[in-house]
């Protein structure tokens, strides 16, 4: 027997207090999480690199914490269960996890088809799904079957999505929106911030900002933008920037997405409810208290919404 090549399996064998029964619900979701999959009772394997063991150790703190004990082992396989079968275990789980995504998969697919007006809600849908698979994929150790039919799937989604957009009517950024000045409120909010940075980024690079009160007069030539009587405000329960990403056809998923944050932030309605939300409000709550002067806010909220943009394109790609 070749004993020189490094162990592939990582396993961890534990006891759990009899009572509450709950814990032991809450381990095995653990475990289910971590892609493991069951070779006896309480004996729990997955393939050995270091993040796996990585893994196993911090549920090994969790169980010991609760009062149970644990073992972590390097293993080989020499009687008993064979590798090949093991890692059939490993497909089966996760051909289960992706046949169930495909059922979801299917139901987005029909909605897109029934050519229904729900494009925005479509839209979270398959990012929801999208966020599902990279999670099971992330859990995909040996490249299970049922994962080319969920990508294909997807890519179907994608396609369903990029014709709706294709079709919808959208006032076209053409020269006269370039190089204008925009008016808004002073003391930045939320919704103003993240327009004045969307305005700059996507629509009129040459754009510059003018600050004043609701009532002044529009002077010729300039464009009002989350004020009264303004060429983009409000429509219904969007936010400005949800209206200037619809009036633009600016339908990138990194936008879409940062357009859910700033309506639940700035219409505080729960609508949305990103996992990212509460960590921008936080950080555009530090931008209004560290920056009185408007520019000065636009400028650090820029930054912070480039890289945030940047950031959500690449979880979409």
């Amino acid at each position: 027997m070749n004993t020189t090549s490094p162990p592939e399996w990582l396993l961890l064998i534990h006891v759990l207090p009899p009572k509450p029964d709950y814990l032991r619900v809450k381990i095995w979701r653990r475990l289910q999480a971590l892609g493991a999959v069951a070779v006896k009772n309480s004996v729990y394997v997955l393939p050995s690199n270091e993040r796996t063991r990585e893994d196993f150790q911090w549920l090994q703190k969790e169980i010991e914490g609760i009062g149970g004990e644990s073992s972590l082992c390097e293993a080989r396989f020499v009687d008993g269960l064979s590798d090949p079968q093991i890692r059939a275990l490993f497909n089966a789980a996760r051909d289960s996890d992706y046949a169930q995504l495909s059922e979801e998969l299917r139901g987005a697919l029909g909605t897109a088809a029934a050519g229904a007006d729900q494009s925005e809600e479509l839209r979270q849908r398959a990012r929801r799904l999208r966020k599902r698979f990279d999670q099971i994929r992330a859990l995909d150790f040996f490249d299970a079957e049922g994962r080319a039919v969920s990508e294909e799937m997807l890519a179907q989604l994608d396609e369903a999505l990029s014709k709706r957009r294709a079709g919808r009517d959208v006032t076209k950024a053409a020269s006269h929106f370039v190089g204008r000045v925009w008016v808004t409120r002073p003391k930045l909010g939320v919704d103003r911030m993240a327009s004045a940075w969307l305005i700059k980024r996507f629509i009129d690079p040459a754009a510059k900002f003018r600050f004043a009160p609701q009532r002044e007069a529009v002077k010729s030539g300039e464009l009002r933008f989350d004020m009264a009587k303004a060429d983009f405000t409000h429509e219904g329960d969007r936010c400005t920037f949800e209206v200037l990403l619809e009036r633009f056809g600016l339908a990138d998923p990194g936008l879409a997405a940062i357009g859910r944050i700033i309506h639940d932030l700035d219409l505080k309605d729960g609508k949305y409810r990103d996992e990212e939300t509460a960590g921008i409000a936080a950080i555009l709550r530090g931008i209004e208290t560290m920056h009185a002067d408007d520019e000065s806010r636009i400028k650090s909220a820029s930054a912070m919404l480039d890289a945030l943009h940047r950031g959500l394109d690449a979880d979409d790609g």
